[in-house]
C-alpha cells in the first residue's frame, strides 16, 4: 500500500478557518512520532496570522512544521511565494531545481525585493491586519442585515447563503466567488477583503445589500 510522505495543512485553510497552537503541536508531534514532514501551506498565512483570534505566532508556526511558505500576492507582491525550511533541512542542491526544470525566473531578485520589503518596518503584518478589519466590519455590516453566514470565519474570507435571486443582482455590480449550491433557492459565495479593501468599498456594498 502506499505510504504517506507529508502533512500538509493550510493556514489559513480553504475556508478560513484557523488551527490553534494546541492543534498544531498536536499535529506537529504525530508527525515527529512517525517521521513525516510537516508541510503549511501559507498562501493566506498573513490573514491567519493577524485573525483575532489566532494563537500563534509566526516563531511557533516555524517552530512546529518543516517546512512553508508565505504567500506573497494575496497582500499585494506582483508575484511569488517564499518557502521556508525551519531546520536547515532544504533539499541537496534546492536553489537549482527551478533550472533544472526549464523554468528559471529572470531578474529572480524582483522576488526577493518584495519579501524584503514586506518584512520591513511590519509591513506584512500592517497589511495584513487592514485585510482583518475589513473583513470584520463586512461580516458586521451582512449581519446586521439579517444575512446567513454558510461558516464562522475569523479570517478574511467570509462565506454567505444568498438567495439565488439577489445573487444574480449582487453579481452584476460586485465580485464575489461561487462556492457551492446549498439547495434549490440558495447558494454560498464567498467574499474576500484584502490589503486593496477600502471603506468606500464596504459603503457601496452596504447600499447594494440593503435593496
Amino acid at each position: 500500500m502506499v505510504f504517506p510522505g507529508m502533512v500538509y495543512l493550510s493556514f489559513s485553510t480553504e475556508y478560513g478557518t484557523l488551527y490553534t497552537k494546541d492543534e498544531l503541536t498536536a499535529i506537529s508531534d504525530v508527525c515527529r512520532k512517525y517521521e513525516l514532514p510537516l508541510f503549511i501551506d501559507g498562501a493566506r498565512l498573513g490573514y491567519g496570522l493577524a485573525s483575532r483570534q489566532n494563537d500563534v505566532t509566526l516563531e511557533e508556526l516555524a517552530g512546529l512544521c518543516d517546512v512553508f511558505y508565505i504567500g506573497g500576492t494575496k497582500v499585494g507582491a506582483l508575484c511569488g511565494e517564499a518557502v521556508v525550511f525551519t531546520k536547515n533541512n532544504a533539499p541537496k542542491h534546492f536553489l537549482t531545481h527551478i533550472k533544472q526544470h526549464g523554468a528559471l525566473l529572470a531578474k529572480a531578485r524582483l522576488l526577493g525585493i518584495q519579501f524584503d520589503t514586506l518584512f520591513t518596518d511590519q509591513l506584512y503584518m500592517r497589511i495584513s491586519e487592514h485585510a482583518i478589519d475589513m473583513a470584520e466590519k463586512l461580516k458586521s455590516l451582512f449581519a446586521q442585515k439579517g444575512y446567513r453566514f454558510y461558516i464562522d470565519s475569523p479570517t478574511n474570507q467570509q462565506f454567505l447563503i444568498l438567495e439565488n435571486e439577489k445573487l444574480k443582482e449582487l453579481s452584476e455590480k460586485v465580485e464575489f466567488s461561487f462556492w457551492e449550491t446549498y439547495d434549490e433557492t440558495y447558494t454560498v459565495v464567498r467574499f474576500a477583503t484584502s490589503w486593496s479593501t477600502q471603506e468606500s468599498d464596504l459603503s457601496e456594498l452596504a447600499l447594494l445589500i440593503s435593496n
